[in-house]
């Protein structure tokens, strides 16, 4: 009878030290959980911060604004439009066979 008591004795103390152990996991599982959320949120806000601040910089009126400032761009006009014609382009082409 002392033997079974034992064995049951030890029985009891293992299932006990797993009860513990899963609920340590289990507390540390839920605050990871909870970390992960808080920063999923932060996440969030700046995402919507960052599109709002994306919305705000590619208005055209700005980027027209940054091409002729930094870029020295300026609006199409027939007075400052340039045609090029490529020589190779303009000569005629030989009918094959004939020399030229």
């Amino acid at each position: 009878m002392t033997r079974l008591n034992a064995v049951l004795l030890l029985l009891v103390l293992l299932s006990a030290f797993a009860l513990v152990r899963s609920a340590y996991d289990t507390r540390k599982l839920f605050a990871q959980l909870h970390l992960a959320e808080r920063e999923s949120e932060r996440l969030t806000g700046q995402s919507r911060q960052l599109e709002a601040e994306r919305e705000a910089q590619a208005t055209s009126l700005r980027v027209e604004r940054s091409a002729r400032e930094k870029l020295n761009m300026r609006s199409v006009t027939p007075a400052v439009t340039q045609t090029v014609i490529d020589p190779a382009a303009a000569a005629p082409t030989p009918a094959p066979g004939v020399r030229p």
